[in-house]
């Protein structure tokens, strides 16, 4: 049983992927663990989560390709930059968060792999009316449609927080369930922040600066980089197709509630705007960030990097320190909430598109070849085919993003967006294919 071994350079569960074909893909890198015995039953719960994984993995590709309509017609939009943001990280980040949180958390957890996903479906289904609703109150400024929405935003989080913590509660021992912690700690932010937002869509008063900020960092930090940093656990080893670094398990669970507190102490310096508190929060769960970290890095050293999934985890890896330290740099010397709230622009570019959309691009570029199932052959003919110009897609939109960041003239910033976008089409078009494909 997983809760039995030792600490010492433990192998990423196989079943973080689609069961026995994952393990004889895995199997081809260095140190992988070896497949084990393919059963009929296992053989037809694979092709049942294949099914669920080609019907789900269209709703973040929805939204990224939301992104790129948006590109173009944001001149006719005056809140296209908030819908931007919530395109990406309340649809397609929301999204994947839910999806693949129910699906790492039964593969650490041993858990079979359920016959029916009624309730899961149902949970997706709320979740994305309740995205549509907010996504169309707040660009056509209907904000009690907003609201709505925000509602069924919110039921729907509560009951994937539900799901979450009964799985947790049933489950035996395991070795990798403070991943699973990870995930409840990022759902309840998540519930924290989104009554706010939709607090800021009907109400205009002074207090609107600190609730922005409570916001954004309760979401961005909390629900997006608390997943990350409890999925990179096994996810980072299993992409590198390597063993665990020694203590990895245990820098987890030692960052958790080291982050977990900064959290609290961030939202609690905000919204009373007590920047010592404030600072000390931020500092806390960035130091919590960096003990998460660190055995991903030790992985790296012996086992670099080598394709475009390894390469845009890493990528998005340096990209969340640099926006820690920049909002850092913003939140610090402000004189009031008003001024802090005007300066997070600047945190946006490197947490989002730095941070945020490289996570899940590699994450889904790893993922999707190998929960669709059908053998090691299509696996591996998907994998190339998400991977292809996979150097120039990460230095491009690397190098994009640095001269983003940097003080630049306007159109040096159109030109330079244009590439990141391109960057992302060339993610998006093989991703539906790979997609449509799965369903011969």
């Amino acid at each position: 049983m997983a809760g039995t071994r030792g600490d010492s350079a433990p192998t990423a569960p196989s079943g973080l992927g689609a069961g026995p074909t994952v393990s004889a893909v895995a199997s081809a890198g260095p140190a992988a663990p070896a497949p084990g015995p393919v059963t009929a039953p296992a053989v037809a719960a694979g092709l049942g989560r294949a099914g669920w994984h080609r019907r789900v993995a269209a709703l973040p590709l929805a939204y990224l390709a939301g992104l790129v309509v948006l590109a173009f017609v944001h001149p006719f939009l005056p809140a296209w930059r908030w819908t931007a943001i919530h395109l990406l990280l309340l649809g397609a980040v929301s999204n994947a968060v839910v999806v693949w949180s129910a699906h790492f958390a039964a593969a650490v957890l041993r858990a079979p792999a359920p016959d029916r996903r009624r309730a899961e479906a149902a949970r997706l289904a709320a979740l994305n009316v309740g995205v549509l609703a907010v996504l169309t109150g707040g660009t056509a400024d209907r904000p009690w449609l907003g609201v709505a929405g925000a509602t069924l935003v919110f039921v729907a989080v509560t009951a994937h927080l539900v799901a979450l913590t009964r799985r947790l509660r049933r489950a035996l021992p395991a070795r990798f369930s403070v991943t699973v912690r990870y995930y409840l700690a990022a759902t309840v932010a998540l519930l924290a922040g989104v009554p706010v937002g939709a607090g800021m869509l009907v109400i205009d008063d002074p207090l609107r600066p600190r609730l922005l900020l409570f916001h954004a960092h309760v979401n961005l930090l909390g629900w997006v980089t608390l997943t990350v940093l409890g999925t990179l656990l096994t996810l980072w080893p299993t992409v590198l197709r390597t063993r665990m670094a020694d203590g990895a398990v245990r820098a987890a669970t030692v960052a958790l509630p080291v982050a977990t507190t900064g959290l609290v102490l961030l939202g609690v310096g905000l919204l009373a705007w007590w920047r010592v508190v404030a600072a000390a929060g931020l500092s806390l769960f960035a130091l919590g960030a960096l003990i998460a970290l660190r055995p991903a890095l030790a992985v790296a050293r012996t086992r670099p990097p080598y394709a475009f999934a390894s390469w845009s985890l890493a990528a998005a890896g340096g990209w969340l320190m640099v926006a820690l330290a920049v909002d850092a740099a913003t939140l610090l010397p402000a004189a009031d909430p008003a001024g802090a709230a005007d300066r997070f622009g600047a945190v946006l570019l490197p947490l989002l598109v730095g941070f945020v959309a490289q996570v899940l691009v590699g994450a889904l570029t790893h993922l999707l070849p190998v929960v669709l199932g059908g053998g090691p052959a299509p696996v591996r003919r998907r994998a190339a085919l998400l991977e292809r110009h996979g150097p120039q897609r990460v230095a491009m939109t690397n190098a994009a993003l640095l001269v983003l960041v940097l003080p630049t003239p306007p159109f040096v910033r159109i030109t330079t967006s244009l590439l990141v976008l391109a960057a992302l089409v060339q993610f998006l078009v093989p991703a539906v294919r790979v997609l449509l494909t799965a369903r011969r």
